[in-house]
């Protein structure tokens, strides 16, 4: 009975023991970004910013140009798709870069003890305010690419990204 007594209450003590869901991540140069997030976002990547539209039958222009033969794309849809991409991609990765300069210095300020209220609000609205940009870089690059596809095109894209077997598109 003294060891049972004993046992329970130890437990409380090893649920407290616990090691945070952050364990490790203060070793990373930017504590708030993956390793995975900052390449992503230097590279112009998608990072599920264009989730809304890309679930939603529109599709993004870059898994359109890989699906472009399997979507018989016409001459002009690629020439216009690749154009969209790239627009696209230059726009992501120019903010990309912003973004990771200002979480550096953001986690740079935390760790140097150099950081007051109106620094903080400073960069956090700044940086808040280019994510926004970046995820209209993305929905919007899948807005224009919805435009130069047909409701058949789309229709197939979503089957074959494994989206929406039997849902119909509407109509733009």
């Amino acid at each position: 009975m003294r060891r049972l007594l004993a046992l329970l209450l130890a437990l409380p003590g090893l649920v407290l023991a616990e090691p945070s869901p952050y364990a490790g991540e203060q070793h990373r140069p930017i504590k708030a970004l993956s390793a995975q997030r900052v390449e992503g976002l230097l590279a112009g990547a998608g990072l599920g910013y264009a989730k809304a539209a890309e679930l939603n039958h529109y599709p993004g222009p870059r898994h359109v140009l890989e699906l472009a033969e399997q979507l018989s794309l016409s001459e002009s849809q690629v020439e216009q798709t690749r154009a969209i991409e790239a627009r696209m991609s230059g726009r992501a990765r120019e903010i990309g870069q912003q973004i990771v300069a200002l979480e550096t210095e953001l986690d740079r300020a935390f760790a140097n003890g150099n950081i007051g209220p109106d620094r903080l609000e400073s960069l956090v609205s700044r940086i808040a305010r280019l994510t926004g940009e970046l995820r209209m870089a993305h929905l919007g690059a899948h807005l224009e690419q919805r435009a130069i596809l047909t409701d058949k095109q789309v229709s197939l894209y979503d089957r074959l990204r494994g989206y929406a077997q039997g849902h119909a598109t509407h109509a733009h």
